[in-house]
């Protein structure tokens, strides 16, 4: 207290005339209007100024919040679109959806994209998403920009894709202009191109036309993106077309996908294996 005491004595003077400018500034501010509105809007320059920079940190420190929120709306989103009966529009598609379809969320912890040389048949995801979000073995899995891959094995958290960079998947796919079909492979080379083959030779194939699913499976839908023609050939015999694909999906750099399924699948699957049974 002493000590108080004591710089107030020693410095009285200061401290005097910083009040009296204050009160000086006060009451030159409250009786005159201009130099009112100059403090007004000065103190509303640096408070927003302050307000703005907390705002941007805040938002910095809840992008993992607000992205998980984006992604559920999408979601929702793409099973209203999904479901619809009218023609749907994509990021890289414009289609028709028939059928009922069911989307759930997960995130990429593991892309083991990098084992090319080692283990050039084992190409797979591991979602942070499992039985307790409503995914099953084989389910599509897609982004916003086209497929990424098949649900393999499932545990109550987690589960794992078979992607499409998988030198034993098949996945029927189509040219969107035409229609016709093929069946997509992987060569386990490049991971940005992957192969459409077994395209018949009276298909009208052209650089830069778009490959989509073929929608004939239970796991995609149809229209689904994959990517457009980079390069094509016929076979020794000329009678079927390969044809090289840019994916529209960058596979070495996935976060957050979709996991698709189709609702009347177990009803399908059941009247086709009766009709197989009968033959």
């Amino acid at each position: 207290m002493q000590q108080i005491l004591n710089f107030l004595i020693r410095f009285r003077n200061f401290l005097l005339f910083i009040v009296l400018l204050l009160l000086s500034v006060f009451f030159t501010i409250q009786s005159h209007s201009y130099h009112k509105s100059k403090f007004i809007n000065s103190a509303n320059f640096l408070s927003g100024g302050f307000y703005n920079k907390l705002d941007n940190l805040d938002s910095y420190l809840n992008l993992k919040v607000h992205n998980k929120e984006l992604v559920e709306e999408n979601k929702r989103l793409r099973e209203i679109v999904f479901n619809s009966s009218d023609s749907v529009t994509t990021s890289t598609d414009t289609t028709h959806f028939d059928g009922t379809y069911r989307f759930a969320t997960a995130r990429v912890i593991n892309n083991n994209y990098s084992l090319k040389d080692k283990y050039p048949c084992y190409k797979y995801l591991t979602l942070r998403g499992g039985r307790n979000d409503s995914i099953k073995p084989d389910l599509g899995v897609i982004t916003s920009k086209g497929i990424v891959g098949i649900i393999d094995k499932v545990s109550s958290r987690f589960s794992t894709v078979v992607s499409i960079l998988n030198r034993n998947s098949q996945i029927n796919a189509k040219l969107k202009k035409s229609g016709h079909f093929g069946i997509l492979i992987w060569d386990g080379k490049d991971p940005n191109l992957v192969k459409l083959v077994d395209v018949q030779q009276k298909a009208p194939v052209a650089k830069g036309d778009t490959i989509v699913t073929g929608g004939k499976s239970t796991i995609f839908p149809e229209g689904i993106g994959i990517g457009t023609i980079k390069d094509f050939k016929l076979d020794a015999s000329e009678n079927y077309y390969t044809i090289t694909i840019s994916l529209f999906n960058d596979m070495t750099n996935l976060g957050y996908v979709y996991v698709i399924e189709n609702l009347d699948k177990n009803e399908i699957k059941t009247l086709e294996q009766a009709t197989i049974d009968e033959q």
